[in-house]
Order: C-alpha cells, then sequence, then structure tokens
C-alpha cells in the first residue's frame, strides 16, 4: 500500500505528533507499505506567528499536488491543520478522494490562549477542516465525548505508545550528577515550554525539593527569569530523557490543553507516578491513585502522587505500546480506489 503523511510537523521539530508521525513511519514500512512524508522542509517557509523556532510552508499547494499526482497514494492522511494540512484536503476533496485526518492539537485553545480569542470562533474552522475526511482519528474517550458536544461525529480511536527499549528506570549511577545533589524531592516535566503548556500552575507553587523543566520553548527566556530557582534543562538529546526522568520523583502534567501526552506514559515507564489536572489526556491515561493523581488543586495532586508505587507506573506504561498504535492507524486510513480515480479524472 502506498501510504501518503501530510503533516506541518516534522523534523527536526520535537512534539508528541513529530514522535507519533515518525513512529508510524517507520512501523508502516517495516510492514511493507511505501510511506511518502509531505513536510515544511520541501517547500520555503516563514516562521510560525509567535512560535519562530516552528516553521510553516508558504504556498505548499500547487508543489503538493504534483508530489501526490506522481506518488499515487493508495491512502492519505493528514494530522495537522496546518499549511499543508489545508492545501492536502483541498487537493483530496478538489479529487473527490477520501482521506483521514488527526484531532491532535487543540489549536482553538491555544489561540485563545495566546492571542485572547474565544476558542468556541475557531471550531468552526476545525468543523470545516475535519467535515470532510472519512475518518477523523482522536486518542482517548475524554477528547471523543469532548468533540462530539461540539458537533463532531466521524471518529475513531487511535492511541500512542511508548519505546520501551528506551524509557525505562535507569540505576543511580546513570543519572545526572546535578539531580543526584538536588533536594528532594524533585519533581519533573518533559516537553515544549510554551504558554499552552500552563507551565505556571505548577511553577509557581511553594513546593519543598526540586523542580525541573526538561525541553526548550519559546517560553523558556521569560520563565527562567520569573523562576531562578528551577533548573531548566534546554534541549536533551533522546538517550539523556530517561536519565533525568529516572533521577525524579514525580512528574508534573499541568496542560490543560493536550488530547493525550505521550510524555506521561514516557514517565511512566522510567517509574515515575504523574500529577496532572483531571483533563483530556490524564484522565484516560493515568489510573487515578495508583499510576498518578488528578485534582483540580496540583498541589494535592503532586503530594499525593509521590507516594505511589513506582512499579504500577511501569506495568501500566507497557499497556502502550506502538504496535497497537499501528494496528489501529492502519485500520482506520480510507482507501483510496485508483481505478475510479483514474476514471473520473
Amino acid at each position: 500500500m502506498k501510504i501518503a503523511l501530510l503533516t506541518d510537523a516534522w523534523l527536526p521539530q520535537t512534539s508528541g505528533v513529530v514522535t507519533t508521525m515518525t513512529r508510524m513511519r517507520e512501523g508502516l514500512t517495516a510492514r511493507g507499505h511505501e510511506v511518502f512524508v509531505i513536510h515544511p522542509g520541501m517547500f520555503r517557509t516563514v516562521p510560525c506567528p509567535s512560535y519562530p523556532q516552528i516553521r510553516l510552508a508558504l504556498l505548499p499547494g500547487r508543489k503538493m499536488a504534483k508530489m501526490l499526482d506522481e506518488f499515487e497514494p493508495d491512502a492519505i492522511h493528514i494530522p495537522v491543520e496546518g499549511p499543508i494540512g489545508v492545501a492536502g484536503r483541498n487537493y483530496c476533496v478538489k479529487r473527490g478522494l477520501p482521506f483521514t485526518t488527526t484531532f491532535t492539537t487543540k489549536f482553538p485553545e491555544y489561540i485563545e490562549i495566546r492571542f485572547g480569542i474565544p476558542a468556541r470562533y475557531f471550531y468552526r474552522a476545525m468543523k470545516w477542516f475535519h467535515g470532510k475526511a472519512e475518518t477523523m482519528m482522536v486518542a482517548t474517550q475524554s477528547l471523543k465525548d469532548e468533540l462530539t458536544e461540539r458537533g463532531f461525529n466521524n471518529m475513531k480511536f487511535w492511541g500512542r505508545g511508548v519505546n520501551t527499549d528506551i524509557f525505562y528506570p535507569l540505576p543511580k549511577e546513570k543519572w545526572p550528577k546535578e539531580l543526584l545533589e538536588a533536594p528532594r524531592p524533585i519533581s519533573i516535566s518533559l516537553g515544549r515550554v510554551a504558554p499552552e503548556k500552563n507551565l505556571d500552575a505548577w511553577l509557581g507553587l511553594d513546593l519543598p525539593g526540586t523542580k525541573v523543566v526538561l525541553g526548550d520553548g519559546p517560553a523558556i527566556s521569560e520563565l527562567k527569569k520569573k523562576y531562578p530557582g528551577v533548573c531548566f534543562t534546554g534541549h536533551l538529546a533522546l538517550e539523556d530523557l530517561p536519565r533525568y526522568l529516572s533521577a525524579a520523583d514525580v512528574f508534573v502534567f499541568p496542560s490543560l490543553t493536550d488530547t493525550f501526552g505521550i510524555v506521561m506514559i514516557e514517565a511512566m515507564a522510567c517509574g515515575l507516578p504523574v500529577a496532572a489536572y483531571p483533563v483530556v489526556g490524564p484522565k484516560d491515561v493515568l489510573i487515578n491513585g495508583e499510576t498518578g493523581v488528578v485534582d483540580d488543586n496540583l498541589r494535592t495532586a503532586i503530594d499525593k502522587a509521590l507516594v505511589l508505587d513506582k512499579n504500577d507506573c511501569i506495568a501500566r506504561a507497557k499497556f502502550f505500546t506502538w504496535e497497537r498504535s499501528l494496528d489501529q492507524f492502519e485500520s482506520n486510513l480510507a482507501p483510496i480506489k485508483r481505478a475510479e480515480v483514474r476514471k473520473a479524472g
């Protein structure tokens, strides 16, 4: 099967979307499919407003159409509602081709956080984008329920996974020296350091011990000035992440807008209980009171999570496999009947 992935999020970006799509490309290729990824690096780009580290494709439609016409995919998937995603959606609609999408990110909420424009206005655009798709893939039941209330109806599940060959508990001799010597307990986070991640809700708490932020992003300079006592590592190599996670005592996930949160299962795979708000993502990924704690009071969630059994966290993480995720993704794709397309053309 020839599968085209049309994504606005791709390497060298670091995000849950990039992690997921690279895993799908690798897995589908290993299963014998021919995978063609169309990404921003193939086009002229401009910096994303308020997040210049991310580059957006500039007018990709014509070049993309030529590439897709030549590739003749048997299935097309669009995971992000960016310029490439919109161009891909329009390409499929114009030619009457079935395609699938993913509701990966709560962009309306991101826009509200960054620019103060109510999210409800942008859900109309999200319905326009996803409404013509054969299937819109969603990661959790909570997200499906929330989107059903907003009028979305073409949904199927597609979960996520964790690579336990990389993420697993490491012994103390592998821990970073600065965390070996840091005051306990150590609370830690991992991900894009950006306003929509709601890190202030955690960093602003008066907690004992040490706070560590793994990752980089547009808000890191501001947060460093605001919280001088916090350890900000900046970008880390993939192999360094389990070293830091294994050395901590609790993983804090303060986001209110993520749709899943792969970093939570990566943390659990390293033996870390998770503290989070009771929102989409944590409600589905965590077993409350066993592998993490969700609470409207984040300080309460952190305190209660600290005493949980790390072995339960490791066992829970093993439930989330990329093989299961790949099975779901593959079965959700919408096959293109190529003979009919040629006849229609």
